[in-house]
């Protein structure tokens, strides 16, 4: 009885070392999450549209390659793709109670050079690359004023404000 137990002790211990070990299906990996943050851009006045000394009856215009054109410069991200667009794009030119109606044009380009311009409409704004060497996109701005016979003397001004954001292009 003995032999048979141990027999049968045996047995059970081999069919347990035969049988399969519980193999896991499951595999995994890892990845990361990441993000670079670009430079933000940078958005400077460099000069105001200034039609200068202005006379009753006289409708004066600032053209794009004039002295006194408007000019905005944006600086970011080599070749990265900017809208622009005017918050602030006022219809007349206001002291105190009067005001003088404006009208104006746009160009835009890469470097610093309005003469090398290409036409905008200001008031539709624009979709533009960055330079590919520099990041800088230049936008100009001209135009005329429609000053009554009867306009009344005095400074007057309005602010224009120019939007610029990554497309994400």
């Amino acid at each position: 009885m003995k032999k048979l137990s141990l027999t049968l002790i045996a047995g059970a211990l081999v069919l347990a070392l035969a049988a399969p070990s519980a193999v896991s299906a499951q595999q995994s990996a890892s990845i990361l999450a990441q993000a670079t943050v670009q430079t933000p851009l940078t958005v400077t006045g460099v000069s105001n549209l200034n039609f200068g000394n202005v006379f009753p009856g006289v409708n004066p215009t600032v053209l794009l390659t004039d002295a006194g054109a408007g000019h905005f410069q944006i600086v970011g991200v080599l070749n990265a793709e900017v809208d622009v667009s005017f918050s602030s794009l006022p219809a007349t030119l206001i002291s105190g109670a009067n005001n003088i109606a404006i009208s104006y044009t746009g160009g835009w380009n890469t470097a610093a050079n309005p003469g090398a311009a290409t036409a905008f409409v200001p008031s539709a704004g624009l979709t533009e690359l960055l330079d590919a060497a520099t990041g800088e996109l230049h936008v100009y701005l001209g135009g005329t004023l429609t000053v009554p016979a009867n306009q009344a003397a005095g400074l007057y001004q309005a602010t224009i404000t120019l939007d610029a954001a990554y497309t994400g292009n």
